[in-house]
């Protein structure tokens, strides 16, 4: 299924089912991690969020959508990825958070996408990877990297895990056509 979205597809859904959207680039404000353990990757969130809002506050830079992570490789015991959320305007350059963690300039990317949304706790979410990747295969698109997932709940003490909504998006590989 292919859909034409008026608002930013962060913003729309739930996506019940797989969608086929061409998105447009959004300016983010991330922190990096490269090699980061997958079993730590809880820290990185809470260190990131507790930096990123003041810091942005500071530089009048307003958050447009909720928080992600973005893969650039297929994880392993470690991971490559971006901790971030869209921003109404780019980052011009690193930035220095009060709590010392570096706030960098990044983006989600533009163009073909699939995306799809899981709704229920976070312990979930490798079960729901590996349908969505299954669903983008069967439909005859390949999945490619970058990959990420949407927090669109906002994760808190008093959430019910099971009415939890995240976003998993994929970049779609451009066929060779030759």
């Amino acid at each position: 299924m292919s859909t034409q979205l008026d608002a930013p597809y962060f913003l729309g859904g739930p996506y019940r089912e797989l969608t086929v959207l061409d998105a447009p680039e959004v300016p983010t404000v991330v922190n990096v991690a490269t090699d980061y353990p997958m079993d730590r990757m809880a820290e990185i969130f809470d260190s990131t969020f507790t930096a990123l809002f003041p810091a942005l506050g500071e530089l009048g830079i307003q958050p447009v959508g909720p928080a992600f992570a973005l893969h650039t490789r297929m994880p392993t015991e470690t991971v490559d990825f971006e901790v971030g959320i869209p921003v109404d305007r780019p980052l011009t350059e690193a930035t220095t958070a009060d709590t010392g963690l570096t706030l960098t300039p990044s983006r989600l990317p533009g163009g073909r996408i699939a995306i799809i949304s899981h709704l229920g706790s976070y312990d979930g979410l490798a079960e729901a990877w590996g349908r969505f990747m299954q669903a983008v295969a069967d439909s005859g698109h390949q999945p490619g990297l970058p990959f990420w997932e949407i927090y669109v709940t906002e994760p808190s003490p008093e959430a019910d895990p099971a009415t939890m909504r995240t976003d998993l998006v994929t970049l779609l590989a451009v066929r060779d056509e030759g």
